[in-house]
């Protein structure tokens, strides 16, 4: 936990101390930058040239947006910018309409004052957090100051200068962590205020939720059409035999009884095959036994079913059900991860690991097969990618020529 302390210290420092050479050179780009322009103007030369002061701005919005994720872990929430067409001239008076882009010269010119500020603190309150109570080491060679804390206080000498610089340092020592997690806020805040639109971030929420709904619909109407297309090849064609065997039967127990128990035989037969591919073909669709027990169990159910000799490795919590969507999906996934592996991999094992972790689930496929899977339409694995789309999720397949494949889904399970 001190290590790590340490460490974020030490990138708040960093993140601090670089600013202010990347905020006089934004101050001074933009500053004189917009100066010109906004004085040529009345020659035309003014728009080309404020719009490059703009795409400047941009330049360093976007370095502030990624320091500001390196220093926080986070990304700071997302903006828009206008799309310019036409000619040149077009595009250049287009830029100059953008609200976003003037928040940033707005960004590029204020951050030069704050920035100024967290510098100076910051530098001042570390050095004296480090040299303060290595002052009695080295206090000696220059001796005590005048009109120094000691003095009034009343401690003259070596020893008073060297206690009071000692007990300093230590206070600044333990609050200089505190201090620069601090200054680091105010910075990220102003970026937050002036390089994020809340508008933007609402819309590409949307533009997502209609992306997921899409894909939701499209799964679903792909599993339908599996559903129907299996049906109509398998089944339905077995129930069709069965009828016709029973008609045969009926007309042949009367004359011809020997005859009669052998179309029965094979009614029977057509009756087993026709459950056992209604069994293949619901694969796809939730089982009862993921509604009764959960997805542990029912993905169980699913590798004991493969004919490829899976284990199954399920870390969820026996008590804590995961959200309806959020286990259909899982589900789905993996049985049709195992139906490809059972399928094109020849693989001889496979291991399915199913774990938790804060509010993500994670499911992992792994065979020792042939490898070449992909992600390609029109394969197997393609389907996947929308039904996890519909949860917000997201599949990614490592396969090299040769083996193994692993098969990575991650799913949210804030539903």
């Amino acid at each position: 936990m001190l290590g790590g302390m340490l460490i974020q210290a030490r990138r708040d420092f960093v993140y601090l101390i670089t600013g202010l050479p990347i905020a006089l050179a934004s101050f001074a780009v933009l500053a004189v930058g917009v100066s010109l322009g906004a004085g040529t103007l009345v020659i035309w030369i003014g728009i080309p040239l404020l719009a490059a002061v703009l795409g400047a701005a941009q330049w360093f919005a976007e370095l502030a947006r990624r320091r500001a994720r390196a220093v926080t872990g986070a990304d700071l929430p997302p903006t828009s910018y206008l799309q310019p067409t036409g000619s040149t001239f077009a595009r250049s008076v287009a830029v100059l309409r953008d609200p976003q882009a003037w928040r940033d010269v707005l960004y590029g010119v204020v951050s030069l004052p704050l920035t100024m500020f967290t510098w100076i603190v910051s530098l001042m309150w570390t050095v004296l957090a480090v040299f303060g109570p290595l002052y009695p080491l080295y206090g000696w060679v220059s001796g005590p100051s005048a009109g120094s804390v000691n003095d009034l206080l009343g401690w003259h000498g070596y020893v008073g200068t060297a206690v009071t610089n000692f007990l300093l340092g230590l206070v600044f020592l333990a609050t200089v962590r505190p201090v620069l997690r601090r200054l680091v806020q105010v910075q990220v805040s102003l970026a937050r205020a002036l390089l994020s639109d809340e508008k933007a971030a609402l819309r590409a929420r949307t533009e997502q939720l209609t992306a997921s709904r899409s894909a939701a619909v499209q799964a679903e109407a792909q599993t339908l059409r599996r559903v129907e297309r299996d049906i109509h090849d398998g089944p339905q064609q077995r129930l069709v035999r069965l009828t016709m065997d029973l008609e045969a039967v009926r007309r042949r127990l009367d004359d011809n009884p020997e005859a009669a128990r052998g179309l029965v035989d094979e009614a029977l037969t057509q009756s087993r095959e026709a459950l056992s591919e209604l069994r293949a073909v619901s694969r796809g669709i939730a089982p009862p036994i993921l509604t009764d027990r959960g997805l542990g169990p029912a993905l169980a159910a699913a590798a004991a079913r493969c004919p490829v000799d899976t284990v199954v490795e399920c870390e969820l919590p026996e008590d804590v059900r995961l959200p309806e969507a959020v286990e259909n999906a899982a589900y789905f996934v993996v049985s049709e991860a195992l139906t490809n592996v059972a399928k094109h991999s020849r693989a001889g094992k496979c291991a399915v690991r199913v774990t938790l972790e804060t509010d993500t689930l994670w499911l992992r496929v792994t065979d020792d097969g042939v490898g070449g899977a992909h992600l390609g339409k029109g394969h197997g694995l393609a389907g996947l990618v929308d039904r996890l789309a519909a949860v917000d999720g997201q599949l990614d397949v490592h396969s090299p020529a040769g083996g193994p494949t692993v098969l990575t889904a991650e799913i949210p399970v804030d539903q």
